[in-house]
């Protein structure tokens, strides 16, 4: 069964995330700057779908409970080196 990812609009640069498996649930609190969310989407989705499709990035290379509870969305790269480019390709910018 795919996990179910919540996204949650918290203050203008910071969300929620909520990641729910079964009866399972890991909560997360993640940045994500305007110049960063430009530049991996183009602007042709909204920062929630980037966060989620972010979070589903993350959820092929590890369990939930690997995933830090608090970060900046860049930090993804710094443990996947190829996320950048995996988000850029899914939004047809590479």
């Amino acid at each position: 069964m795919a996990a179910k990812i919540e996204v949650t609009r918290v203050r203008d640069a910071e969300f929620q995330v909520v990641v729910v498996e079964g009866t399972s649930r890991s909560k997360h609190q993640v940045t994500l700057k305007e110049g960063d969310y430009a530049r991996l989407s183009g602007g042709k989705i909204q920062p929630e779908e980037l966060i989620a499709k972010s979070f589903e990035f993350l959820l092929e290379h590890e369990p939930k409970e690997s995933i830090l509870p608090r970060f900046d969305l860049l930090e993804i790269a710094r443990y996947f080196p190829g996320f950048e480019r995996h988000v850029r390709q899914e939004m047809g910018l590479e």
